[in-house]
């Protein structure tokens, strides 16, 4: 045989076929070891809290992910965040790591799905050759540039009007408190400012303020003022308003203020611009007499299908690169999308699923993906999508390990790792490793539950009344009337953008007596967590109080119990300069928190920072009665019962987040609760206690609305809202009414297909 035909001879690097997990001990791990097969699609299953995110995210990504930042100078890792590393004895055999997770895309409001993806990058270009009349470079097409942005609204496409009246009482003087903004109180140091201003009397009603003054109070620019001997600078009222908390992005008010923006601030579009963002020039220029904002307002299906009839050979590799693009994005689901949307609008998995885009045309291979249930938010019809989705990235040569419960994905998958046995101090094991249909044989919670489905029901709650929806038309709902039954379990279904969250956010959300438990990030500092955010701390802490004879702040880590040295968050941040700052567990009080003092008072042998780092459960069993007994026993009827006390909020799912908030809002006297995909994050064991949770809320006379794809939990309605057919101008209305049983039995929509195969099965 020619020596050029000869075999390849087998090297050490084809013996990189696993990526080895040795001695995995982060968070709740016991001691995990694992071998995952490289270039393979390995799902992670187990309940919630049994160490799925541990083993994925928190060991196998954050090792890699500080392994390829340590590759940079010192002077360019000061710029990154800091990575500790994870508690693991080894891991060999790590290929880079991309992390496409459901995290919010930035609340920037310059940031939309456009410019998020590049497609709008790509568009502005095509435009800038092949629009007419030519009006220059890429950049005239930019509303985040002064030479494409509007000069109105400098390319927010939107304009600000105040309300006067939500900032003032007219009828009363400055001294009477006519200022009604936060911060402004009489003597207050703001208020004091403007008093003593010097332009007018703080003894004049506002009514009675002449032109001048009204003008000098609401509007006048920055002015130097004398204040007693001191030299301060003077603003209008609405002047100050406008510069300090209008040009900044709306979540990073505090709350209060964002409220009262919210309620003296009116957004309208730009007259100039028409809500454009653009310039008059860039909207002059077209293509097929279509200008670039015509194409972002478009649904992105429609203009893929406009970008085909573009043909130009001097921008051919370009059109070639944005048709694949807006077609990834149509076969992924998120067609009924348009450019112009902004990013901040977007769910978690509609965010998940557009990064998951940039990376299907990329052209690397060999790294490690990481998804963290890519199938929220997706309707069974959209999860055979993603499916084929995750299928591809591993053929292209890729390690694809899925965080995921729904059984239709892990039957894709080439490897399965199971962890448990239970939540918290019950999990953090291997329960099995293998292919499926040795899951399937295993007898683990995940195995036995793998086929299990739940029924329809044999009969269906009578409904005590309706809240009725007439006209709704928000987004992309097509005039929808609907009637929404009371003292029943209501899911609202559809594919992904047929107008479901428009509908029930849009139209039943504001209502008196609605309560919305939904999965966005509960604002918080770090030292946030489930005691201090459910109240629970204030009995906890009067109960170590009354059992010591002290005053109750001593317990707590934000009061006059905190360790000085950390004050009280248990860690400390060192600032190394050049270096990346380091989080470093405090030695005076060895993470505890509290002075040593303050560890010497027990309740039932336990100190307080035992308590805070129990579990939910034990300490259920702990106070055996009282308000800290009530709180934890909705904490844990709500599958919160592993989650520890003391753990800070910003470490929780989007499905554990909206669980809390449930927990809190069983205690109000509510009427209907509105819920937006509760089984996220939620393994198929727990969607049965789900179910029993909302049975028991309609047991005791309230109504649940659950926007929900799930179809354990279609079945178990007394009644279905489906939108549809399809997504974005292809839905938006209601294709079906009525029982889960009718749906199954007459439906013809996407839904009664999927929900029949699995009453079926």
């Amino acid at each position: 045989m020619p020596a050029d035909h000869a075999p390849q001879e087998s090297t050490t690097a084809d013996g990189h076929t696993v990526i080895r997990v040795r001695g995995a001990r982060e968070n709740n791990l016991r001691n995990v070891d694992v071998d995952l097969p490289k270039r393979r699609l390995s799902v992670f299953t187990g309940v919630s809290g049994s160490g799925k995110s541990s083993l994925v995210f928190g060991t196998i990504a954050a090792e890699s992910q500080r392994l390829i930042n340590e590759t940079y100078t010192a002077f360019i890792q000061s710029f990154m965040p800091s990575l500790g590393r994870p508690d693991v004895d080894g891991l060999h055999n790590l290929s880079a790591a991309i992390v496409v997770d459901q995290e919010r895309m930035g609340a920037n409001s310059r940031s939309t799905v456009g410019t998020a993806t590049d497609a709008y990058t790509m568009l502005r270009i095509v435009f800038s050759r092949l629009g007419t009349p030519h009006i220059g470079t890429s950049g005239a097409f930019s509303f985040n540039l002064p030479e494409g942005m509007c000069p109105n609204c400098e390319g927010l496409g939107q304009v600000s009007d105040i309300d006067v009246d939500q900032l003032v009482d007219r009828t009363k003087s400055l001294n009477e408190g006519a200022i009604r903004v936060p911060g402004y109180a009489v003597d207050s140091w703001p208020w004091s400012v403007m008093a003593a201003s010097g332009f007018y009397d703080p003894d004049k009603k506002l009514d009675d303020f002449t032109e001048q003054e009204w003008a000098d109070f609401l509007r006048k620019t920055a002015v130097k003022v004398k204040v007693g001997s001191n030299n301060l600078t003077y603003e209008g009222l609405i002047t100050k308003i406008q510069r300090t908390w209008l040009v900044k992005d709306r979540e990073g008010l505090q709350p209060h203020i964002r409220a009262f923006v919210d309620r003296a601030v009116v957004f309208t579009d730009c007259p100039e611009c028409g809500g454009t963002r653009l310039s008059r020039a860039a909207l002059s220029s077209k293509i097929a007499g279509v200008n670039i904002a015509d194409c972002s307002a478009m649904q992105i299906s429609d203009l893929a299908a406009f970008v085909r009839t573009v043909d130009d050979p001097s921008v051919g590799p370009l059109l070639d690169s944005l048709r694949h693009l807006l077609e990834s994005l149509v076969e992924i689901g998120l067609g009924y999308l348009s450019l112009d949307r902004a990013a901040s609008t977007l769910s978690g998995g509609e965010a998940q699923r557009v990064k998951m885009v940039r990376h299907l045309g990329s052209s690397i291979t060999d790294v490690t993906y990481v998804f963290d249930e890519p199938t929220v938010g997706l309707h069974p019809h959209d999860i055979q999508r993603m499916n084929g989705l995750l299928l591809r990235l591993r053929d292209k040569g890729n390690t694809v390990l899925v965080v995921e419960h729904k059984p239709e994905v892990i039957a894709i998958a080439d490897h399965v790792v199971d962890l448990g046995p239970g939540a918290g101090e019950a999990g953090g094991e291997i329960c099995y490793t293998g292919d499926v249909a040795g899951l399937v044989a295993s007898g683990t919670l995940t195995g036995r539950h793998f086929g299990h489905r739940v029924r329809l029901r044999e009969t269906v709650r009578e409904p005590r009344g309706q809240l009725s929806i007439k006209g709704a038309d928000l987004h992309n709902l097509q005039d929808v009337s609907v009637d929404v039954p009371l003292g029943v379990l209501t899911v609202v279904t559809g594919v992904a953008g047929s107008g479901k969250s428009s509908l029930i956010h849009g139209y039943l959300a504001g209502r008196e007596g609605v309560v919305v438990a939904d999965q966005t990030p509960i604002r918080g500092s770090r030292r946030s967590n489930p005691a201090t955010y459910t109240g629970l701390l204030n009995p906890i802490r009067a109960a170590f109080a009354k059992a010591n004879g002290v005053k109750p702040a001593l317990f707590s880590a934000n009061s006059e119990g905190a360790c000085p040295k950390c004050n009280g968050l248990g860690l400390v941040y060192t600032d190394l300069a050049m270096m990346a700052g380091v989080a470093s567990v405090c030695e005076e009080c060895e993470g505890r928190r509290f002075t040593p003092e303050v560890l010497t008072y027990r309740l039932n042998g336990k100190n307080i920072s035992e308590v805070l780092g129990m579990s939910v459960a034990e300490a259920h069993a702990f106070f055996p009665s009282g308000q800290a007994h009530t709180i934890l026993g909705r904490l844990d009827d709500v599958g919160l019962g592993y989650l520890r006390l003391g753990q800070p909020l910003n470490t929780l799912s989007g499905g554990e987040r909206q669980r809390l908030k449930l927990a809190i809002h069983m205690a109000e006297k509510s009427s209907t609760y509105l819920l937006d995909e509760p089984t996220s994050g939620l393994h198929m064991a727990d969607v049965d206690k789900l179910l029993e949770l909302l049975d028991r809320l309609v047991d005791e006379g309230n109504s649940v609305v659950v926007i929900e794809h799930h179809q354990a939990v279609m079945a178990h309605a007394d009644w279905l809202i489906d939108l549809g057919p399809g997504g974005g101008h292809d839905g938006g209305r209601v294709v079906f009414t009525g029982t889960p049983a009718g749906l199954v039995a007459t439906g013809d929509t996407l839904t009664a297909e999927h929900l029949r195969k699995y009453v079926g099965g």
